[in-house]
């Protein structure tokens, strides 16, 4: 199972991820892209050997990957201050992998049903659907 972890700005969203996959002894093959080098540095800090920066690692990542896991922004061109490029953005959603979003009210992507939880609470939520998607 290739898992692809995408984040942005500061990397700390994937970061903490990353750490509960390890702390949860994650079965699939965990790789770190970022859309900056500082993002790309966070996530590698959490203990992944595999990690890339940019645009094509993106694109190449999502072609891959069978779980993609980040911040519901990478889905919407221009996301995350612009980070998150159209070509980015397309490469991920029209990816089969399946995708584990989390939300952010930040992205200006709300979601009619989403309860209103601490980022802490998110990520464990996702860190359960990538544990249960690798069974």
């Amino acid at each position: 199972m290739n898992i692809v972890i995408i984040d942005g700005q500061g990397g700390r969203m994937g970061q903490n991820i990353v750490e509960r996959l390890i702390a949860r002894h994650c079965p699939g093959n965990i790789q770190v892209v970022g859309t900056n080098s500082a993002a790309t540095s966070a996530m590698l800090r959490a203990g992944v050997k595999q990690g890339a920066t940019g645009e094509n690692p993106v694109i190449v990542a999502a072609a891959r990957a069978d779980i993609i896991v980040g911040p519901m922004g990478i889905i919407a061109a221009n996301a995350l201050m612009g980070e998150i490029t159209p070509a980015m953005a397309m490469a991920i959603s029209e990816s089969a992998a399946q995708k584990v979003l989390i939300p952010m009210d930040r992205c200006g992507i709300q979601v009619a049903g989403v309860a209103d939880l601490p980022m802490r609470d998110y990520i464990e939520l996702a860190a359960d659907r990538v544990m249960a998607l690798c069974q």
